[in-house]
């Protein structure tokens, strides 16, 4: 998936990006959810150090609403946290692609507010939705899903370009409006699923790609800046 942007000036580097991609994939491979360090055991004991795991970082919802210690603090450590190695690339595949030009147009600092504050928010809504589940919620779709929604605020004329799979992978270019239009409304159909049904909260999804339109709304685009090259008063020079 590459996303195309006609850009003024010359753009900065996505620092914040860069660093919740660092940090998403440090908590993974050094937590037990990818699997490679051998101190968490394997089979049924490395499955019992996950589940509890994901329930010490992830956001359980009857925990969460009955204020046990330290639940207070989950909606924003399930932010780094991912169940799998499916979950973590799919979510560090939007955040690379979308990130980066959301943070040139926002900042640095209302990109960071944005991405934090969404998620955060986006696992609250579920949770309050769900108030009585016991199953844990973890990753940063909810974050990611903001992302998105800021994005489409921001670069609604972007082109994007996509590879689909039951097309032989033929790459297709669409506008930016229409592909995350698409993939909101995918969301959309999940989000009455029960709280006991296994697989995506799509809940989460819906409120992150919302909260993130309205969040870039309010902030306003930023005014682009041209900074030009002075010219020599002696004639231009070539190096």
């Amino acid at each position: 998936m590459i996303v195309k942007e006609v850009r003024l000036g010359r753009p900065r580097t996505p620092w914040v990006t860069r660093v919740l991609l660092g940090i998403c994939c440090a908590v993974f491979l050094i937590g037990p959810a990818s699997g490679l360090n051998p101190a968490y055991g394997t089979g049924p004991d490395l499955l019992a150090t996950q589940s509890a795991y994901f329930e010490r970082w992830g956001v359980v919802p009857d925990e969460l609403w009955s204020g046990l210690p330290g639940s207070l603090t989950t909606p924003f450590t399930a932010l780094f946290v991912h169940g799998n190695w499916l979950h973590l690339l799919g979510n560090m595949l939007f955040l690379h692609v979308f990130g980066a030009m959301t943070e040139e147009r926002m900042g640095r600092f209302s990109f960071a507010l944005c991405y934090l504050v969404t998620g955060c928010l986006a696992l609250l809504g579920y949770a309050a939705v769900h108030a009585h589940s016991d199953q844990s919620l973890v990753g940063a779709s909810g974050a990611i899903s903001g992302v998105l929604g800021a994005f489409l605020h921001l670069f609604p004329r972007a082109r994007v370009t996509s590879l689909f799979p039951f097309l032989f992978f033929l790459p297709l270019r669409f506008p930016a409006w229409a592909v995350l239009l698409f993939w909101f409304a995918l969301q959309w159909p999940g989000v009455g699923a029960p709280d006991d049904r296994p697989g995506v909260a799509y809940l989460a999804h819906v409120v992150g790609f919302a909260l993130g339109f309205g969040f870039a709304w309010v902030c306003r685009e930023r005014p682009v800046r041209v900074k030009g090259t002075p010219r020599s008063t002696e004639g231009d020079q070539a190096t």
